[in-house]
């Protein structure tokens, strides 16, 4: 490797690389996917009903903490955050968190009973357009979806330990 120094002998950054770190490589989805297929079959060629809960169970747990994913938080300018995140749940940073939450707790028809209202900014920049936390926090369709679907299905599996089949 060669390093370039500059005039005082301190290696020279490129400009725009500074602050930047190498992201880890995600695992491939097929891997996940060949698991729950697995699962699946096993399920269906023993006839196991506790194995096909596990399988949903997997799945779900996947989708809602697991998943490789992006933030998809709308930023103060409306634009959606492109940052890595891993499940559905979870966002990129605290602040994101927060706003993320609050959609979760509207996608149950409640309001986040943990959010305080925060006191105004005096220092605030004016004349910028600023979307409210209300719209940033909204769930895209797909995310919406994924996530009741999720929620479902482990409401399923527990009931089903619950209570137990008989086949």
């Amino acid at each position: 490797m060669v390093v370039h120094r500059n005039e005082q002998g301190a290696p020279r950054v490129r400009k725009g690389a500074a602050g930047r770190r190498r992201r880890r490589r995600r695992e491939s989805a097929l891997v996940w996917w060949g698991v729950f297929a697995a699962l699946a079959a096993a399920a269906a060629w023993w006839r196991s009903w506790r194995l096909a809960l596990l399988a949903l169970l997997l799945w779900c747990l996947y989708e809602l903490v697991l998943v490789p994913t992006v933030c998809r938080v709308a930023t103060r300018k409306g634009l959606s955050c492109r940052e890595p995140a891993r499940g559905r749940l979870f966002a990129c940073t605290p602040r994101h968190q927060e706003v993320k939450n609050d959609a979760l707790w509207r996608l149950v028809g409640l309001r986040n009973p943990a959010r305080r209202p925060s006191a105004p900014d005096p220092n605030r920049e004016t004349g910028v357009l600023v979307v409210s936390p209300a719209v940033r926090g909204r769930l895209g369709q797909a995310d919406r979806a994924l996530i009741l679907l999720a929620a479902a299905g482990t409401l399923v599996t527990i009931a089903g330990m619950v209570y137990g089949f008989d086949l």
